[in-house]
């Protein structure tokens, strides 16, 4: 995985190979945040980046996600995975459930 600020390439690739090969395409984009600029007839049509990539370069993040995302990295929370904030989520409805009872 490319180091954070390390600079990201963008690699050319036809649109029937990103039609035939996409599930891999996406794996490469979410896991390596690779970049692809994808062409047909020799043209650049469009680009596919990772959702942290098109949020740093296209969109502000607002101050308040701002906010939560360092208070997460404080906390390690941003380490997380699904499963174990699904399972916190849960053992708190359960707490919350029997205080109701």
């Amino acid at each position: 995985m490319p180091k954070k600020g390390a600079p990201l390439v963008t690699k050319s690739i036809p649109a029937f190979i990103a039609r035939t090969q996409f599930g891999q395409i996406m794996e490469r984009v979410s896991q390596n945040r690779e970049r692809f600029l994808v062409t047909k007839k020799g043209e650049a049509k469009v680009v596919i980046l990772g959702v942290e990539d098109f949020l740093q370069a296209i969109v502000k993040t607002p101050n308040s996600l701002a906010a939560l995302q360092e208070q997460a990295k404080k906390s390690g929370a941003d380490t997380r995975t699904l499963e174990e904030i699904e399972a916190e989520i849960a053992t708190v409805r359960r707490g919350k459930a029997k205080l109701k009872a």
